[in-house]
């Protein structure tokens, strides 16, 4: 193991020490740390978006942290260690790419030697690889006993609410239950909108309505799919271009010394539209 892993280590070790660790790194348990490894992940999702590699640089590392924790303590627990994580993960990527490496784990171009049906298929690009993929965790699941033989099987319940509708448009479409082209896609979008309007209007309740503004967000992923537009992608980049107008309209206001909440909506209106053309002139495109 390198000796920055292995430094690593040693300082959660120490910070886990029960006699000279930290109060609140001793505190931590598997169930209060899960957000952080969540934000964490989001974190570095934003500073890829953002171009910025430094900052990629140090959330990586704090997402490897994440991980050296979680391992640190399942160690404490007699249940695993960091070692055992990286060797889960080095079979797991050998297993599912038994066109790359062969069944001793060395790369080796002509594939083959790993087990089950998954391993014989031909991968001729990214499509077809996680077809592949996903015949194989099928295989993975049967070979431990899983009895859930649905096309849905398998489907964390943990994913943020938007990738877990991803994953079962994906799995859904893989059997032939999808949207022939995105037209018909808008076209189930118009009705969903119509129906939480006929909702909001004239409804059953709150959980009602809660079902229809429900539908929408499902289609709109639906959607975002088969335009090859990555759903959180653009999510973030609605809420950076609203975040960057709205800072603007403040700017814009505070020029004329008044403050948005002096202002009348009207007002706030003509700001907004504003911060959008002085947008435009900086970047056109």
């Amino acid at each position: 193991m390198s000796a920055p892993i292995e430094h690593l280590l040693g300082i959660m070790r120490s910070l886990r020490d029960k006699d000279t660790g930290c109060p609140w790194d001793l505190e931590q348990d598997f169930r209060s740390l899960a957000p952080y490894a969540i934000e964490e992940a989001y974190e570095v999702a934003d500073a890829i978006e953002r171009g910025d590699f430094e900052g990629l640089k140090q959330e990586l590392g704090d997402l490897l942290l994440q991980v050296v924790f979680h391992a640190q303590m399942a160690e404490e627990r007699g249940l695993f260690d960091f070692n055992a994580v990286a060797a889960a993960i080095s079979d797991k990527m050998i297993r599912r790419h038994p066109h790359v490496f062969d069944a001793q784990g060395c790369a080796n171009a002509t594939g083959g030697g790993m087990p089950g049906a998954a391993a014989e298929a031909s991968v001729t690009d990214a499509e077809a690889q996680t077809l592949a993929w996903e015949a194989m965790k099928k295989e993975e699941r049967e070979r431990a006993g899983d009895a859930d033989t649905s096309a849905l099987a398998g489907i964390t319940r943990g994913l943020p609410e938007w990738q877990r509708a991803l994953k079962l448009q994906k799995r859904a479409a893989a059997v032939g239950f999808d949207w022939p082209d995105v037209e018909c896609v808008f076209g189930k979008l118009h009705e969903e909108i119509g129906e939480a309007r006929d909702q909001l209007r004239h409804g059953r309740g709150h959980a009602a309505l809660e079902d229809e503004i429900g539908d929408i967000l499902f289609v709109c992923v639906n959607l975002s799919r088969h335009a090859k537009v990555d759903f959180g992608s653009a999510l973030r980049r609605a809420n950076a271009k609203f975040e960057r107008r709205f800072r603007l309209m403040e700017t814009l206001a505070g020029h004329d010394g008044r403050r948005l909440p002096q202002l009348s909506l009207a007002e706030q209106e003509s700001l907004w539209d504003m911060a959008k053309k002085q947008e435009v002139l900086h970047d056109p495109l």
